[in-house]
């Protein structure tokens, strides 16, 4: 499996987005990974489709993974898409048919993928998981970035690596030098890191960190 590292624009500055959108494009990182919340799924507030629509004009060959941490995000799917989303990420705790939503941003041209909170037992994702191109365990609970990483979600990761040894396994949240490592050794394969990367003084060598100890712990397969 690819190993791939993704900054959350969660941990930037916000008073210097543009230029920190080019800083993690510039890191040698994958893809920017973008955190849309509303309040009645998760205790916080982030942005919407306009940040997006900034990442994709700032840097456009920089993919863009948005993760909505929404109640209702099947309202808002052609949205997101038309600002430049390239893969969507749906919980299954949202309150709409994960079936529909999946289809649909598929339907749009986009990857899709359902993410799973650190209390939802893992079999949750099973009727989903012919469905999607990828899943996002979260391991913390979604809302404030610079948690610390759960480490019995790593179970949920080993769990899903050994059913489906070809899906792409993302982690997201606490996710550093320690962790990542963790992380890998279960099966994971896409790690999301905000506060890690962001507060670098040197993004890309932060980044190539973490990219070799992925590689270095992942099993062999």
């Amino acid at each position: 499996m690819k190993i791939e590292i993704l900054p959350s624009l969660l941990a930037a500055d916000f008073g210097l987005l543009a230029e920190e959108i080019l800083r993690a494009a510039a890191s040698g990182a994958d893809a920017l990974h973008l955190d849309v919340m509303d309040p009645n799924f998760v205790p916080n507030i982030s942005f919407g489709p306009d940040v997006v629509a900034l990442a994709a004009r700032t840097a456009p060959g920089f993919r863009r993974c948005v993760h909505l941490m929404m109640s209702r995000p099947d309202l808002y799917l052609e949205k997101f898409a038309d600002a430049g989303a390239q893969t969507i990420q749906v919980h299954v705790e949202a309150d709409c048919d994960l079936h529909d939503a999946l289809a649909r941003i598929r339907s749009l041209g986009l990857a899709a993928a359902a993410v799973i909170n650190p209390e939802t037992p893992i079999e949750h994702l099973l009727p989903y998981l012919g469905e999607v191109d990828g899943v996002l365990v979260m391991t913390v609970h979604p809302g404030y970035g610079g948690q610390k990483f759960i480490a019995g979600c790593a179970a949920k990761v080993s769990w899903l690596r050994e059913l489906r040894p070809g899906l792409d396994i993302m982690v997201d949240g606490g996710v550093n030098a320690a962790t990542a490592a963790l992380a890998a050794a279960a099966g994971a394969n896409q790690f999301v890191a905000g506060s890690h990367l962001f507060a670098s003084a040197d993004m890309a060598a932060a980044v190539a960190e973490l990219r070799r100890i992925a590689l270095r712990s992942a099993p062999a397969r």
